[in-house]
């Protein structure tokens, strides 16, 4: 039999007091309402015996707050985003938040469908990976003074917090990486995306050769077709077309994985003799032969810093008082892969 549900009026008649002495010490201002040290042991000593829990939807309405919060990427179980998703709920918890997860899959129409879900339902704040057509919709949200904090891209005219890493300089740093173990002919392989993250590291690729007058190999892959896991024939046909290359850059992790496969396909020792670097880590990497150099991602300082912003837009009265634009570092994780070229 189900067991019957306890409500702060049970208690209230149990113990022979007002249901708004039994509220005040169960949202803990019973000292601020002078409650007595002894009334108020004696509430909560009771509510623990007969397991009451808040109905949440009526303490919902009657604070205007639910104590959700959604954490909206754009694929969650890719590693990067299910690593983040985890220290994000692990901080919320402790403050008295729950996390939604969901993926938007770079798509507008999902993306507006699902924040306007979650809108509805009255959640007290949003993080999000926006897809590209949906800055009107953040816009609003922050006119509406709900709470949003933009990961891993941004709209650069739009003035709302964000936590990006600085994808520019890190492609950068890791494209002179293989140049200065005397790589000469660098292939960047990334998708077809306008998205800003994408478009920085694109560029800081292209600032490395151009700097060091090398020639710019580029292969870009239409988004859906490297998001659904089909660009391994793509990256075999220009591997074999560009016989020249001696490095390949992914720009994600998921790419790389694809590339690896397709230089097992074109011939099983291409791993060894091919530098090869990815942007953003995996633990297969690591044991992966040869193991793999990798731009790392500071996922706990990432998770911390949104999560920062986030608990002090929740306390203000206007969100649009803050505005933070959050640039983190990347790190190179230099393993096996892209060891020096010995011609």
């Amino acid at each position: 039999m189900r067991k019957k549900t306890v409500s702060i009026k049970n208690i209230a008649e149990h113990l022979n007091i007002s249901v708004t002495t039994v509220s005040f010490v169960l949202n803990g201002k019973a000292k601020e309402k002078h409650i007595s040290k002894i009334l108020t042991q004696k509430v909560l000593d009771y509510a623990k015996l007969v397991d009451y829990r808040p109905n949440q939807i009526a303490q919902s309405l009657r604070t205007g707050k639910s104590k959700i919060l959604v954490f909206m990427v754009e694929d969650i179980s890719n590693h990067f985003f299910s690593k983040l998703a985890r220290i994000i709920e692990d901080i919320a918890y402790e403050k008295g938040y729950k996390v939604i997860f969901c993926s938007n899959e770079n798509q507008d129409t999902k993306s507006l469908e699902l924040i306007d879900l979650f809108k509805n339902r009255q959640v007290d704040g949003f993080i999000i990976v926006p897809s590209p057509g949906i800055k009107s919709r953040i816009a609003e949200l922050v006119e509406e003074n709900h709470p949003i904090v933009l990961l891993d891209r941004y709209f650069a005219d739009l003035k709302c917090n964000s936590v990006v890493i600085d994808n520019h300089q890190a492609t950068f740093d890791a494209t002179n990486h293989l140049i200065s173990n005397n790589y000469k002919n660098i292939a960047f392989i990334t998708t077809d995306s306008e998205q800003m993250q994408m478009q920085n590291r694109l560029e800081g690729y292209e600032t490395a050769v151009c700097e060091q007058n090398l020639k710019s190999h580029v292969l870009k892959i239409p988004y859906r077709d490297a998001s659904d896991g089909k660009s391994q024939p793509i990256i075999k046909a220009f591997i074999e077309k560009n016989t020249d290359l001696d490095a390949v850059f992914f720009s994600t992790n998921y790419l790389t994985q694809s590339g690896l496969e397709a230089f097992i396909e074109i011939d099983r020792n291409l791993v060894h003799t091919m530098g090869i670097v990815t942007f953003d880590d995996n633990e297969l990497f690591k044991i992966y032969s040869p193991t793999i150099t990798a731009v790392y991602q500071p996922l706990e300082a990432i998770g911390n810093k949104l999560m920062e912003v986030m608990l002090k837009l929740l306390k203000q009265k206007d969100v649009r008082e803050i505005s933070e634009n959050i640039i983190l570092n990347a790190e190179l994780k230099v393993r096996e892969s892209s060891k020096e070229r010995i011609y």
